[in-house]
């Protein structure tokens, strides 16, 4: 019995060695080797950056580099404290193949102010240890920029003025929907709406419109924008306040002289522009009681740059007046119309007078009769004298 002992122990030693082996031969298939081969490959946050209390998406890309043995998972999770998961975990089994690539989607939240966190991605495999993967997310608040490259110094009542702006986007990612909205009490924006679209990261756009106030008043600008798939905005206002343009182009008329010819009055000058901006369609015309005739019954000069300047005739019959008004008109680059009036005197005082185109050949007449009667005088005398 006691030889019987020492045979039983040891036969059993020795089975137990080959279960283990055959155990862990079982438990280590080529899955656990391929498991090895797995990693995360990409990681891509939409949006790319975060406003605190945004919610987006991240979506892991695991890609199996084993050209032969595919690899089978059943839990993925993603988020921190910070970087939160909204969505279920990944708790059903997938099959990644050889040399394929697998995307996990996860719903987030950015719980979280200004900063840089570090979510972890953690997915199990059937067969093998879990994988565990790092990345990087980023909270920042910084809003899209308005910015007024020009606008005019002071308004007027009915008259429609250009409003320039540049919007930038000084975020590390791209924004969508961009659109830029104008409103105010008693003003007309036109566009009152300007879709912009995509904004790249860095990128900036020139933006402009016009308002035309009925009073003084405040331009609220309202710049909407999606980070993702979250709504945002900023705001501006630009005050509209009455008065006069100091840049604005100053059309002033000199140098204005009178003459009459044939009963119409001929009133030439010079206009100079005496603003800092150009006058467009600078045109001159009398007024009533003028009544306008040909050749000029208006002039246009055209139009008229800083320190430049242009002359005009206009010509008119007038009847028992000595002053006569006379209009300056021309137009600033948004078309806006501005009109001076100055008193012309017609009076003889200030007139040259030319009845007719008859009394003006008379003289020369007279003249070459007078002449031919001195001629002929003279010829008479030296005759009469050689005769002596």
């Amino acid at each position: 019995m006691k030889n019987a002992r020492f045979i039983i122990f040891p036969t059993l030693i020795l089975l137990l060695i080959v279960g283990i082996g055959m155990v862990s031969a079982i438990a280590t298939p080529d899955s656990i080797v391929a498991a090895d081969n797995v990693y995360v490959s990409n990681v891509t946050f939409d949006p790319g950056s975060f406003f605190t209390g945004d919610s987006g998406t991240v979506t892991v890309y695991v890609t199996n580099s084993n050209s032969d043995t595919s690899v089978v998972v059943n839990h993925g999770t993603f988020g921190d404290q910070n970087i939160k998961l909204t969505s279920t975990s990944y708790d059903t089994s997938a099959n990644i193949g050889p040399l394929q690539k697998q995307p996990f989607t996860f719903s987030v939240l950015a719980d979280a102010k200004e900063g840089t966190y570090f979510p972890t991605f953690s997915l199990s495999f059937r067969d093998s240890d879990s994988l565990y993967y790092r990345t990087t997310a980023e909270v920042d608040n910084t809003p899209l920029q308005l910015t007024v490259v020009d606008k005019p110094d002071t308004f007027a009542q009915g008259n429609k003025k250009t409003i320039y702006l540049q919007v930038s986007n000084p975020r590390k990612n791209k924004v969508r929907n961009v659109v830029l909205e104008v409103s105010g009490a008693g003003i007309t924006a036109t566009p009152a709406k300007t879709f912009i679209g995509d904004l790249a990261a860095g990128a900036s756009i020139p933006v402009n419109f016009t308002i035309t106030p009925d009073q003084p008043t405040t331009a609220l600008l309202t710049l909407r924008y999606d980070n993702g798939n979250n709504p945002h905005n900023v705001t501006m206002e630009i005050p509209v306040t009455f008065g006069v343009d100091k840049t604005q182009a100053d059309p002033v008329m000199s140098n204005v002289q009178v003459n009459i010819v044939a009963g119409i009055y001929h009133v030439t000058g010079d206009v100079n522009n005496a603003g800092l901006q150009t006058a467009y369609t600078v045109m001159v015309t009398s007024l009533p009681p003028a009544v306008p005739q040909d050749p000029y019954k208006s002039y246009v000069v055209g139009a008229l740059k800083s320190d430049d300047f242009g002359s005009f005739e206009v010509t008119f019959s007038a009847e028992n007046v000595s002053v006569i008004p006379i209009q300056l008109s021309f137009k600033d680059a948004d078309g806006n119309v501005y009109n001076t009036v100055q008193d012309v005197k017609i009076s003889s005082a200030g007139v040259t007078p030319q009845t007719s185109v008859g009394s003006n050949l008379l003289f020369p007449v007279i003249a070459v009769v007078i002449v031919l009667c001195a001629c002929i005088g003279g010829w008479y005398f030296y005759v009469r004298r050689n005769k002596k």
